[in-house]
């Protein structure tokens, strides 16, 4: 086999590889030869088959699986022989000319293809030395913790029937069945019986709940909604639809005390040990979202410390991705490029970007990963995958089959595992100074994210900022 390198562009190799018609009949003729006390042929004792009997019968079948093996061998020799870290599985071009290959896989000419490669970049670790970050901290107010205990006694409050004939008010639990219809025809998901309704929760579609204020048990209301543009389910978004609505039951909401006995039927055995709880949960709420924001951060200032060639492919697979998300949150929101004030090509441009930055911190995140020995336990992978089966109450054994069955999901586990250690090994080589701030200041921009309808690519930004999945192990 002779193995020639005919092309080096940037990131992009090429090799051509010879197998000589000799060198051919010399594997296939192995090949068989092997076979030979396997197969048992009508008319042959085992063991007995003449290698040129087994070259008829099977020649072409293995002569096939020669090249496979022979291709596998080359691209192998290509990465040890030069030293290439690959970006993607190499690709291989075979002749075009169909008798050239038809005399190869005859073994009467010689097989010459060609291997085209992409390349990891090289480049050396940036000094962090002079990098100095602002982690935000919060502590929880005990207002913050007095509002969250409400809400928590807001859902455990008693509820009790109301009296006979009375009319149901903006709080009350009405229990209602009911039938909806779009264009006349009833709908999948669209029925219900015995369901339980706060009125003024805002849990079912937007005017639904106040068409059943001032309703009394016994009641028939027609109740007509239009599904929001953004409903999840896309066959009902922003559909007109129609529900036939019976009033079986309503209770009157009461209070519930926030004392002792409320917190032991929470679980604890005092107030004061709820009120420590729960402000514990709230600062670890804090502290990921300061994590969040300090993580932003370092990445942003590691993106202004690189600058190197990106594989092309990698760039086009990871602009696929956003792009997708893009086209897909401009769908739900039933919005055009034209309601966010660019175009198509000006939006592609943006997104190519966003792209080249989460490959570029990806490659980084994996070299400092690598070069630090940072490793993640088999024992880290099943705690993230126990976290990943209680997710799904009900389906836990199905879950935990599907990620132990299948290698790619359970590398999607591991991934940002590896992503957290490695940022945690890059904070500690720069500057921390931390900042107490509110609430309000440590949320801000998530709370903008959130509300203020910004443009696809902020929010596709905003929630995966590196993407190092397919780049750190």
């Amino acid at each position: 086999m002779q193995v020639t390198e005919i092309n080096a562009q940037g990131l992009k190799r090429e090799f051509q590889v010879l197998l000589a018609a000799q060198e051919l009949e010399e594997r296939l003729t192995n090949e068989l030869s092997g076979m030979k006390d396997k197969v048992q042929l009508k008319g042959f004792r085992p063991g007995k088959v003449p290698v040129a009997h087994l070259r008829k019968v099977y020649g072409r079948s293995v002569m096939a699986e020669v090249v496979q093996n022979a291709v596998n061998e080359a691209n192998r020799q290509i990465v040890t022989d030069n030293g290439l870290k690959l970006a993607l599985e190499p690709q291989v071009e075979f002749p075009t000319d169909q008798a050239e290959v038809e005399k190869a896989l005859d073994a009467k000419g010689d097989l010459a293809f060609k291997v085209a490669l992409e390349v990891m970049p090289s480049f050396e670790l940036a000094d962090l030395s002079d990098v100095s970050l602002t982690k935000l901290v919060a502590k929880p107010s005990d207002a913050e913790v007095d509002e969250a205990l409400d809400r928590m006694a807001g859902q455990s409050r008693p509820f009790t029937e109301r009296e006979e004939g009375a009319e149901a008010q903006s709080g009350d639990r009405v229990t209602i069945d009911f039938v909806g219809r779009i264009d006349g025809e009833e709908f999948q998901g669209g029925k219900g019986e015995g369901i339980d309704l706060e009125l003024g929760s805002g849990s079912f579609i937007p005017g639904f709940e106040d068409q059943l204020v001032g309703a009394k048990v016994g009641d028939k209301r027609l109740v007509k909604v239009t599904f929001p543009e953004s409903y999840g389910a896309e066959h009902l978004a922003g559909k007109d639809a129609e529900f036939d609505v019976t009033v079986t039951k309503i209770q009157a909401a009461g209070e519930a005390k926030i004392d002792d006995e409320f917190a032991k039927s929470m679980g604890m055995e005092s107030l004061e040990k709820l009120r420590e709880a729960v402000s514990e949960a709230i600062g670890r709420d804090f502290e990921a979202a300061s994590r969040r924001r300090l993580k932003k951060e370092l990445l942003d200032a590691l993106d202004g410390k690189y600058a190197f060639e990106l594989p092309p492919s990698l760039v086009a697979q990871e602009f696929a991705a956003v792009w997708a998300q893009v086209e897909q949150d401009l769908k739900t929101r039933g919005k055009t490029f034209e309601d966010e004030d660019t175009t198509e090509e000006k939006a592609q441009a943006e997104y190519r970007k966003i792209a080249e930055r989460r490959v570029r911190l990806g490659l980084v995140l994996a070299q400092v990963g690598e070069s630090a020995d940072i490793k993640v336990s088999d024992e880290e992978v099943n705690q993230a995958l126990i976290a990943r089966v209680r997710q799904f109450p009900g389906q836990e054994q199905q879950v935990w089959d599907f990620y132990r069955k299948n290698a790619q999901a359970l590398a999607e586990l591991r991934a940002p595992l590896f992503e957290e250690k490695v940022v945690d090994h890059v904070l500690g080589q720069v500057k921390l100074v931390e900042e107490p701030v509110s609430k309000e200041a440590l949320f801000a921009d998530e709370d903008d994210d959130d509300t203020t309808g910004g443009k696809p690519a902020d929010k596709a930004e905003a929630k995966d900022e590196s993407k190092t999945e397919a780049k750190a192990d």
